[in-house]
């Protein structure tokens, strides 16, 4: 009867996230077929299933896996490239000159998977992820067993991908069609930004999106430069042309989201606008900041994103909500503001139900999928514990974290990666050190 059991996981604390703010003690999680089969405490565990291998967590708190809602998962390789940079001076001078030179199908098969296995390594167990040539970041997404929401990037510009928009989004709509039957892989449009996609481009993009019932992922409103330039050339804020393009809608995954007015924010309101935050990528290229605990308060979903680690410079999400949370206390001026089983949920539900996934994904409910991050709160740092999501928010990073799952299967364990073939990613990163140290120099 319980053939197809697999394992039974037995932490010190389990925080599933729903119901809102619970730790349980005692208890034991059990994962048949790639879902969680039952949470029940653990002598029930252990008797019901007496045949099955039990992982005992006896120092870690067990949670959901976390969620990485905004990223760019092959700009990996340009980590630390050319930090402490205004944005466009980063990007103008830097990034997109070496991504002119360099950047093909094997760069984002090979960032993607580092990419992977630090976000791996770091409790991350699905990612949205934005970049040219998806098909490679699918496969290599796909290769490390990775869940990802793959998007189909659009630009007016020539690229190593595609000539225009119109063959970005040809280009798109074949990627997705090769993808539709994959199990970790999903997809949404992506415009890069109002600043490059014209208005025929977005109106393409509203109507294959509308039809095709897919998600539009969009950087908006990342700078203030941003939306003095979008006034200067078109006479309005980019968020009031995305609402006269019809693109505002509950698709609409809108990263960064700075510099918003109150109008704004009912604008997002009525039309059920999702919203990725970055505070790190934010902060450090003084992009702005996000009114998160304003957003939150008018029930806008909002959601973690690392942005890529070319801008972080890292994509470790425990890090990440931690500065979200110290920055939305401090910009706010309310020390209540996100706490800490808050960004637990941010971090996690949230960013399912960004994605659209909250019906399988983003906590531990009967039903679910295994998707698991198992955090290690023996060390001194956490001492005396009290309350150990606290403790995971305020005083841990990702290299905490010990054992991860993604559909049941034991990715990670003590630490060390499982079913992933690590050396090729390091030689393969090595080599593209020095392609891109000899570019640059």
């Amino acid at each position: 009867m319980n053939s197809s059991i697999q394992q039974i996981l037995s932490p010190a604390w389990l925080a599933p996230v729903v119901p809102e703010d619970t730790v349980l003690t005692g208890h034991s999680l059990v994962i048949e077929d790639e879902r969680i089969r039952t949470i029940l405490p653990r002598n029930e565990a252990v008797a019901n299933y007496p045949n099955v291998p039990e992982i005992k967590l006896d120092r870690h708190l067990l949670t959901p896996g976390f969620i990485n809602v905004h990223g760019h998962a092959a700009m990996t390789l340009l980590r630390g490239l050319a930090d402490d940079r205004e944005m466009m001076d980063w990007l103008t001078n830097w990034i997109w000159p070496i991504e002119g030179q360099l950047v093909d199908e094997q760069f984002v098969y090979d960032g993607t998977r580092l990419a992977a296995l630090e976000m791996i390594m770091s409790g991350t167990t699905c990612a949205a992820d934005l970049y040219f040539f998806p098909e490679a970041a699918a496969r290599a997404f796909t290769d490390m067993h990775f869940r990802a929401q793959v998007s189909m990037p659009v630009v007016q510009f020539e690229n190593a991908w595609a000539r225009n928009e119109e063959d970005h989004i040809h280009k798109g709509l074949a990627f997705r069609d090769s993808i539709k039957n994959s199990p970790l892989i999903s997809t949404a449009f992506a415009p890069h930004a109002p600043y490059s996609v014209s208005d025929k481009g977005f109106e393409k993009i509203g109507l294959y999106a509308e039809q095709l019932d897919l998600p539009i992922h969009l950087h908006l409103h990342e700078t203030a430069t941003e939306i003095e330039d979008a006034v200067r050339d078109t006479g309005m804020r980019p968020i009031a042309r995305m609402n006269m393009l019809g693109i505002l809608s509950p698709a609409l995954q809108a990263v960064h989201m700075t510099q918003l007015r109150d109008d704004e924010i009912e604008l997002l309101v009525t039309h059920g606008v999702q919203i990725a935050h970055c505070p790190e990528s934010n902060m450090k290229l003084a992009s702005g900041l996000c009114r998160v605990q304003d957003l939150r308060q008018n029930s806008i979903n909002v959601a973690l994103g690392t942005d890529g680690a070319a801008s972080n410079n890292d994509l470790d999400m425990i890090q990440e909500v931690r500065s979200a949370a110290l920055l939305s206390k401090v910009t706010s001026g309310d020390a209540t503001s996100l706490s800490a089983f808050e960004c637990l949920k941010m971090m996690t539900l949230d960013g399912a139900r960004y994605l659209g996934r909250e019906e399988d994904l983003g906590s531990l409910e009967a039903g679910k999928i295994a998707d698991l991050t198992a955090i290690d709160l023996s060390a001194p740092v956490f001492q005396p514990l009290y309350n150990p999501v606290s403790q995971l928010i305020y005083a841990a990073t990702g290299r905490d974290v010990t054992d991860v799952w993604i559909n049941g299967h034991q990715l990670l364990k003590g630490r060390q990666p499982q079913m992933i073939d690590s050396a090729s990613v390091e030689a393969a990163t090595a080599g593209w050190q020095a392609r891109i140290s000899e570019a640059v120099t």
